[in-house]
């Protein structure tokens, strides 16, 4: 998956970018959100201290690693016009925000879902890695939701500088290309079929 790569980049690039700078795009290039269908399907489970069986965790595996990638490209188009240094109109920043907070939902019902069961044995160390792995490179749209929800009446390219974009770029321990390494093996070994990672089905 180019999940991190691309969010890096954008991080790079807006951290870099100042006011003065001449964005040289033309109307076409404009991203649209105008075809963007937000997910309506996260990871949720009713289960609490219980024993869960191999068949499903596989299964909750998967459908917080798809839901995930699909809530990422869902906010791919809102990520392209900040970058390009357009500003998001109203419509838009609901619409970011409404994915964001589903990002947010699918990735705190996975970590309750594996921390408050007990899960196969060789599942409960990969499925935490998974997790703690796929809620840190999700801490980006995060930390940009929160400055444009911030900035709602006054959205500007330069004041994108006022995030903390250090403090993201400090994750690399958690997210880089050893640890997703890791994720897919694990996935490769336990059969675990995921459009994460651009692993298409």
């Amino acid at each position: 998956m180019k999940r991190i790569v691309i969010s890096f980049f954008i991080i790079c690039v807006l951290a870099a970018c100042s006011q003065e700078e001449n964005i040289d795009a033309t109307e076409d290039a404009t991203p649209s959100t105008s075809d963007v269908e937000i997910p309506s399907t996260i990871f949720t489970s009713e289960k609490n201290n219980d024993f869960i069986d191999e068949e499903e965790i596989k299964q909750s595996i998967k459908m917080y690693l798809d839901s995930s990638e699909d809530l990422y490209h869902a906010s791919g188009p809102f990520e392209e016009i900040i970058d390009a240094g357009e500003q998001l109109t109203k419509s838009d920043l609901a619409a970011f925000n409404e994915i964001n907070e589903l990002i947010k939902e699918n990735d705190e019902n996975f970590s309750n879902y594996i921390l408050n069961n007990t899960l196969p044995e060789g599942y409960q160390e990969e499925a935490e890695r998974i997790s703690q792995y796929m809620t840190v490179s999700n801490q980006y749209l995060y930390e940009l939701n929160d400055a444009l929800n911030n900035l709602i009446d006054d959205i500007s390219e330069g004041n994108f500088l006022e995030m903390d974009f250090e403090s993201l770029l400090d994750q690399s321990g958690v997210v880089n290309g050893k640890e997703q390494k890791k994720i897919e093996e694990f996935l490769d070994e336990k059969n675990i079929d995921t459009k994460a990672f651009g692993r298409e089905e």
